[in-house]
Parts: structure tokens; sequence; C-alpha cells
């Protein structure tokens, strides 16, 4: 299964000309098993500013799996990703991005995504990206 971030989300609402913007959409077409978190969510919705604009896209998103964290489990696998990073010399740069990468990590999740941290992450841990 594949876990869509934020920045992925937010070039597909948008209608933006990007690779992972049309990858996505290249997924759903082919109805492919993809998923989201609860804090993907909260992050995608927070910047909707009109009412309908955002019950249309939480309906949307919401037909799609919700992965949640498995409790404090998965806070201590967050912090153990960021200072492994660190140990080799890369600095993650949004505590989110870590637990999110936790998430996928417990999940056997592959992430798609446009942001800089997940590819810190993957060259520190096991999170496996979907390269487009």
């Amino acid at each position: 299964m594949i876990l869509v971030d934020t920045s992925v989300w937010i070039d597909f609402l948008n209608g933006a000309n990007s690779r992972e913007r049309h990858a996505l959409h290249r997924l759903i077409e082919e109805e492919e098993d993809i998923s989201i978190t609860e804090i993907i969510l909260t992050e995608i919705l927070q910047g909707i500013k009109e009412d309908r604009d955002f019950k249309r896209a939480k309906d949307y998103l919401l037909e799609f799996p919700v992965h949640r964290p498995k409790g404090t489990e998965t806070y201590l696998n967050a912090a153990r990703i960021y200072r492994d990073c660190r140990k080799k010399g890369k600095t993650v740069r949004k505590t989110v991005d870590c637990i999110i990468a936790a998430i996928c990590i417990e999940n056997d999740l592959t992430i798609l995504h446009k942001d800089s941290d997940f590819e810190l992450i993957g060259a520190c841990t096991g999170l496996k990206i979907l390269r487009v």
C-alpha cells in the first residue's frame, strides 16, 4: 500500500503540474491501494479556506484508509528515526515527518512524497519511497 504525503495531495488538489501529482492521479485511476494518516488529513484540511471546499476534500480523503499511530511506540520510533538520521549527519527539519515515516515503517507502507525530509529519512532507515 502507498501512503500519500501532504505535499503530493496539495499539488493534486491544486492541480499543480508535478511528477508526484501525475503519479497520484495515475494511482487513483488504476485503483491502486493508497492511504493517508490522521496528521496528513489535518495538514491538508487546515489549509483549505472555503467551507464547501473543506467538506468536499474531507469527504474525498476519508474514502481512503487512514493509518493511525500505534500509541507511544510510534512516537518512540519517530524519535529513533530522528536520532538515527542525526548520527549519520542528516537533520530532519520536521518532527511530523518522522512520525509519518514511523507509521509507514510500522505498517510496511511505501510513501509517495515531495518533501526532502523523507529522502533523508529513507537514506537512514528502512523507509520505502515510491520513485516517480
